[in-house]
Formats: C-alpha cells, sequence, structure tokens
C-alpha cells in the first residue's frame, strides 16, 4: 500500500524514527526540571540553557570532529548555567522566575553573538560520526527494527534516565532530601540536612540535563547549529515536567507524544497529504496546551515551589 507514491510501512518507520529522536532532548531536559522542581526551584531558565548547551556542544565537536566531546561540553555548559541560577536564587535569594528569564533570554543573544562571531553566520556541518547501538537481531524486526533498534547511543541513554530518574528521587538519600527540600524544607534543615547544597545539587543536575538536551540536538541529531535552534523546546519540557506531575514514567509518555505529534506532521508532508503545513506544525504544542489545561486543578505542586529558602524563616 502506497501513499501518494510512498510505501505505507516506509512511511510508518520514518514517522517512529523521528518521533524517537524528537522526544530524546525532551526527555532529558525535562527528567532535569522535575528533579530541579521537586527541591523547589522553578527553572525558567531551561531554554536558554538548552540554547547554550547546543552551541557549545555543536562548537566543539565542530572544531574537534568527535561528538562526545560536544556531549561533554554541552553538558558542562549546562551545569555551569545551572549553578548561576543557583547562587543567584538559592544564596542571593533573586525571584527565581526573573533569572530564569533572564538566563533564556541571555542564552539566546549570546548564542547569537557567537554564531556570528565564530561562525560568520554561515551554516557548517559537523562532520562527527556518532556512536550507534544497532541492537542484533531486534533491528531485524519489520516496520519498527530499525526504527527503535538503530538509533544513537544517547537515545537509549535517554530512556535509561527514567528508571534512574525514579530510582534516584525514591531511593536515594540526595533524592529524598531533594523531594524535602521542595515540600518541606523547614523539615530536613531541621534534621541537620543543608537545604542550599540540596538545592544546589538539584540545579546542576537540571541544567546539566538541559545542556545535554541541547548538545543532542546540534551535535548528535542534526550536526548543525541555528539561532534559536531549540525553538521552544525547553518551555515543552518545563510543561512536560508539570504535565507528567514530576514523575518520570508520566514525563516519558509525554514527550512521545509530543515527538509523535511533531513527526507524524512531517511524515503527512513528506506524503503529500492536502494538509496546512501551519496547522501540522501547531498540533504539537496544541496538544501540550490541551493536556496542561485538562489537568490543572488537580496537580499539586511542591509546596515550596518558586520559594527561596531562609534559615528561621517561614
Amino acid at each position: 500500500m502506497t501513499i501518494n507514491g510512498i510505501a505505507l510501512d516506509s512511511l510508518i518507520e520514518a514517522v517512529l524514527a523521528a518521533t524517537v529522536l524528537a522526544a530524546t532532548p525532551l526527555i532529558f531536559a525535562a527528567l532535569g526540571e522535575a528533579v530541579a522542581e521537586r527541591a523547589g526551584l522553578l527553572n525558567l531558565g531551561i531554554e536558554g540553557m538548552m540554547l547554550s548547551g547546543s552551541f557549545a556542544g555543536f562548537y566543539v565537536a565542530y572544531q574537534s570532529e568527535q561528538a562526545w566531546l560536544g556531549v561533554l561540553a554541552g553538558t558542562f555548559t549546562g551545569v555551569m548555567l545551572g549553578l548561576l541560577f543557583g547562587f543567584l536564587t538559592i544564596r542571593l535569594r533573586a525571584d527565581q522566575t526573573l533569572v530564569g528569564l533572564g538566563i533564556t533570554i541571555a542564552g539566546g543573544g549570546f548564542t547569537a553573538f557567537l554564531y556570528r562571531d565564530l561562525l560568520h553566520g554561515s551554516n557548517p556541518s559537523a562532520h562527527v560520526d556518532p556512536l550507534f547501538i544497532r541492537i542484533p537481531l531486534l533491528r531485524e524486526i519489520p516496520i519498527v527494527g530499525n526504527a527503535l533498534f538503530a538509533q544513537p547511543a544517547l537515545v537509549y541513554f535517554a530512556f535509561a534516565c527514567v528508571p534512574l530518574t525514579a530510582w534516584f528521587l525514591k531511593r536515594t538519600r540526595l533524592g529524598l532530601a531533594i523531594r524535602a527540600a521542595g515540600d518541606n524544607p523547614f523539615a530536613i534543615d531541621a534534621n541537620g540536612v543543608s537545604v542550599a547544597h540540596t538545592r544546589f545539587a538539584a540545579i546542576m543536575i537540571g541544567g546539566g540535563m538541559a545542556g545535554l538536551a541541547g548538545a543532542f540536538l546540534a551535535a548528535v541529531d542534526l550536526k548543525v547549529f541555528q539561532e534559536g535552534m531549540t525553538v521552544g523546546l525547553g518551555f515543552i519540557a518545563l510543561a512536560l515536567a508539570m504535565l507528567g506531575r514530576w514523575t518520570p514514567w508520566r514525563i516519558l509518555v509525554g514527550a512521545l507524544l509530543f515527538g509523535f505529534l511533531r513527526s507524524v506532521g512531517i511524515g503527512l508532508q513528506l506524503a503529500g497529504v492536502g494538509v496546512r503545513s501551519e496547522f501540522l506544525g501547531m498540533l504539537p504544542y496544541l496538544g501540550i496546551v490541551i493536556a496542561l489545561i485538562v489537568p490543572a486543578g488537580r496537580v499539586a505542586m511542591p509546596a515550596a515551589l518558586g520559594t527561596a529558602y531562609e534559615r528561621g524563616r517561614r
């Protein structure tokens, strides 16, 4: 069976592969944001961290011709921006919303400046060969084999991060402290656990995951950098963290749904289906908005989310 000359099984395979790739940076960024928010930190700077990670990841990969160095550079950039966010909001008790928006705006402007200054506004491609993992036997499964079991290694790492994050938050001492720092910081402070140190650890994880998400986009998936290339994915990750109620498995489902809506629109365009491209491009974002509105009244935020903690003051 074909659609406008394109075999249906080939179209399905392409959509599935694109879904997984589109979901991967969202999984990284949303899991990191979930960790930060569980600690009481509302990080609206995630878009700027992703974009900065994209540029750092691409530039290092472009210069070194090593994708893994680009991934490390992007992750490190995200960690540093997380530390900056933590210093301003935890140590100086600046407003988290303003700091986050400032990082996003600065990230967009600074990466655009570096793009024009270092790359002279051109669009070079990084000559890198990211590590692919092709699972024997499974990749031979018709239609889904190549789409799901012949992907870059970071794709599998993203999916592995889902149970790892769930285990980390529920089973480790730091994970329990992070959850308590968002729900009742006074309680862990009374038990001798530093709220500031706990929140710093959480935002470093969140920033690093955002930087990793951006580096994946630029150094592994697309292998190019463009101004504003994250196109709001950071805010989508923020929405997914809340939509998933800070639960890794729900975040995974949300990221896959977003990736599918984004990919199916591209697939329909490739198949020549007579639907306006603007409408198809709007689908995934409209889906996120609807998903946020429906359960809006039933989502219980961490009690201390967005609130600076000061010892001895309630």
